[in-house]
């Protein structure tokens, strides 16, 4: 039903006739349909953030084009808006599907992931699709995992599942933590991404099917030759590791990250930053800083303990050195305003002692390593990787 309603749509807008939008040429605007996701866009400390986001903004930058990002709050809407002309793209971390290709031009592959079923650690955990039945299954509005669930119901009625009105993965995982739902059917990167957020949903087992994910172009007379364009531009960032690099900063962190340290993260944010949250967001915009990014910081120095102290000398929540919290004015190390002022302070002198043509996110990846290292070993850093042949203004070199 959803299929032919989306042809009428097609039908109704003329789709073989050229639309509104800009030809793919430089001055022009880029227009990209997308959704909220640690995989696919949102709102970073200092500017727009993931890896949908970071590829499209470089193809946009690669024809010299502007870009205007739309946002969509289900997958059906990312559809709709393509088919209804009012976009260029569908990037919105699409996995490529006989459905969808039937309506919308593909582009090629940049990711392969797998369908992943989910649990609650400490629950019934499925081991394989025939454990599905009689379990409360839920998936993300406009999921392609959808028709894969069908078609299991049909051959075992016992298998049923829900569609939430949302196309937040973060949502579909909440239902797990919270038991509303027994499991989940995601993509393999939504999962290990969000993982993070709610380490008591633990993998149940993966589906064998390998699934690639796709931009998707409306039916525009110029689709084909932009398809063209795109492909030419994700066959290079492929062969030059850039797509490589994408996926190692988004994803390759997790296996350094255990389940314990997760938990003890969430517990954290649930039971101790709501007590320090005001303090810390009127210090971060006393010195301009993101209060998340703040926080952060505090987290991972102190967990938000004021009185925390180290062997080697360290103290507070923000765990200054004697020498840093002289230089930053700070007479009380256990003082938590004092601390978090003092560190917000010498993290904003970082930044400042970094060179001009470092530009974000880099600059502030570099003063963080700054703050837990020093000046002089980052320094230091950046004179090896320069000498090795790697660039001193990306971290991603650098590191």
């Amino acid at each position: 039903m959803r299929q032919w309603l989306l042809i009428v749509i097609l039908l109704l807008t003329g789709c073989g006739n050229p639309t509104v939008l800009d030809a793919f040429a430089p001055g022009n605007e880029l227009v990209v349909i997308t959704r909220n996701g640690p995989t696919t866009y949102y709102l970073g400390a200092n500017e727009p953030a993931g890896l949908e986001y970071e590829l499209f903004k470089a193809f946009a930058d690669s024809q010299d084009m502007t870009l205007r990002i739309k946002v969509a709050s289900t997958i059906e809407e990312v559809f709709d808006t393509l088919a209804r002309g009012e976009a260029h793209i569908a990037a919105a971390g699409l996995t490529q599907s006989s459905a969808r290709d039937e309506l919308f031009a593909s582009t090629l592959p940049y990711l392969k992931q797998n369908p992943v079923v989910v649990y609650k650690a400490g629950q019934f955990r499925p081991r394989t699709v025939e454990d599905l039945g009689n379990l409360d299954i839920v998936i993300m509005q406009g999921s392609h995992h959808r028709t894969r669930l069908s078609m299991l119901s049909e051959m075992d009625p016992s298998i049923t599942f829900r569609v939430l009105e949302t196309a937040q993965s973060s949502a579909v995982l909440s239902e797990i933590e919270t038991d509303q739902a027994d499991v989940a059917l995601l993509d393999s990167s939504e999962f290990s991404m969000q993982q993070r957020l709610y380490p008591r949903v633990a993998k149940a087992f993966q589906l064998k099917e390998t699934l690639n994910t796709v931009w998707y172009l409306g039916l525009d007379a110029r689709a084909q030759k932009w398809r063209e364009k795109i492909n030419t531009f994700l066959a290079q960032a492929t062969d030059e590791g850039r797509l490589a690099d994408l996926e190692e900063r988004y994803f390759g962190s997790d296996a350094d990250t255990s389940r314990i340290e997760l938990f003890t993260f969430q517990r954290a944010v649930e039971s101790t930053l709501p007590k320090w949250r005001p303090l810390i967001e009127s210090v971060a915009a006393e010195f301009r800083l993101d209060w998340q990014l703040l926080a952060a910081i505090a987290y991972q120095e102190s967990h938000w303990d004021p009185k925390a102290k180290s062997p080697t000398g360290v103290r507070g929540m923000m765990m200054l050195t004697r020498p840093t919290a002289r230089e930053v004015g700070v007479k009380d190390r256990l003082d938590a305003e004092q601390s978090l002022r003092g560190g917000a302070r010498f993290l904003r002198n970082l930044l400042r002692r970094l060179p001009n043509d470092i530009e974000e996110p880099d600059r502030t990846w570099m003063a963080l390593a700054a703050y837990n290292v020093g000046m002089a070993h980052l320094e230091e850093a950046r004179r090896l990787t320069e000498g090795k042949g790697g660039d001193p203004h990306l971290w991603q070199d650098v590191r």
